[in-house]
């Protein structure tokens, strides 16, 4: 029974882990650009962060990045993102796609920093 019980917790403790591995964060922040959720995004942000957009550039405060990128979604109207690389390189973790809005398409680029052992956002930029 013991030996039942070993098995059962060491295979339990495998799939939890599996499932917030590297790449995960990646795939989530993914999904939040595809859907325009800043909300979901905020999740994977670093206390500050950079961010490029046209006629704006700086490092932000996860709070103000949070307010820049909801009135930037809102005023593009996002109708989809379209991946066109991800990879990582020491671990940390990068992703280039095309972010498709209502008033025209933007190459977006995310930097994501391996931090206490998750992923951060540390750089977004958007160029159209």
């Amino acid at each position: 029974m013991k030996k039942y019980l070993l098995l059962l917790t060491l295979a339990f403790s495998i799939i939890t882990l599996s499932a917030f591995g590297p790449g995960q964060s990646i795939e989530s922040v993914i999904g939040a650009l595809r859907n325009g959720n800043t909300s979901e995004l905020s999740r994977y942000m670093d206390g500050n962060l950079d961010i490029s957009m046209p006629n704006k550039t700086d490092t932000y405060s996860k709070a103000q990045a949070v307010l820049i990128l909801k009135d930037f979604f809102a005023r593009n109207g996002v109708t989809g993102f379209e991946v066109k690389h991800k990879g990582d390189n020491k671990g940390n973790e990068y992703c280039i796609g095309m972010l498709n809005t209502k008033s025209g398409t933007y190459r977006t680029t995310v930097f994501m920093k391996a931090d206490g052992g998750k992923q951060l956002i540390k750089e977004i930029r958007f160029q159209p």
